[in-house]
């Protein structure tokens, strides 16, 4: 039998979380591709899952360090939004998903990997993109390298 890796998760999972948080350390960069940032506005920022769930799997956070919904002033909701929004109008010209899961895991017992930054998932997802492959091999492929990703995402 052959047997697929798919590594780059589970350096994520066993990781050490102490720390400097990747995304405000990802919003302070100066070298936007070492920082998988793809969008930049005034208030919030997009950026590549270095751990991605799929192909194209995208966050859109804050620049500030905020925990919750509830700490957000109106501009940095609004521009949340009209990131997403972009970064959604940019996957479909790109990779050509289906359609998208987007979503907030709000504290750890709702699946948020980082629960002190607010952060947007965006999730490409195609027809039977789902296959045997996590339900029996417990592995996600995901076929792009994130550098090449972060160039077509970039690029006009």
């Amino acid at each position: 039998m052959d047997a697929l890796w798919a590594p780059w998760r589970m350096e994520y999972i066993l990781g050490p979380k102490e720390g400097e948080c990747f995304l405000c350390a990802a919003a302070r960069t100066a070298d936007d591709r070492a920082g998988l940032v793809v969008r930049r506005g005034e208030t919030c920022f997009g950026i590549l899952n270095r751990y991605p769930y799929n192909n194209g799997h995208l966050m859109v956070a804050p620049y500030r360090h905020i925990r919750g919904l509830d700490e957000m002033s109106d501009a940095e909701r609004l521009e949340m939004m009209t990131l997403a929004d972009a970064l959604v109008q940019r996957l479909k010209e790109t990779i050509h998903p289906d359609g998208f899961n987007l979503g907030l895991n709000l504290g750890k017992v709702a699946g948020a990997g980082l629960e002190t930054h607010l952060h947007l998932h965006i999730v490409p997802r195609w027809n039977g993109d789902t296959n045997f492959m996590p339900i029996l091999a417990d592995t996600k492929v995901i076929p792009q390298a994130l550098d090449d990703l972060w160039m077509a995402l970039t690029s006009v």
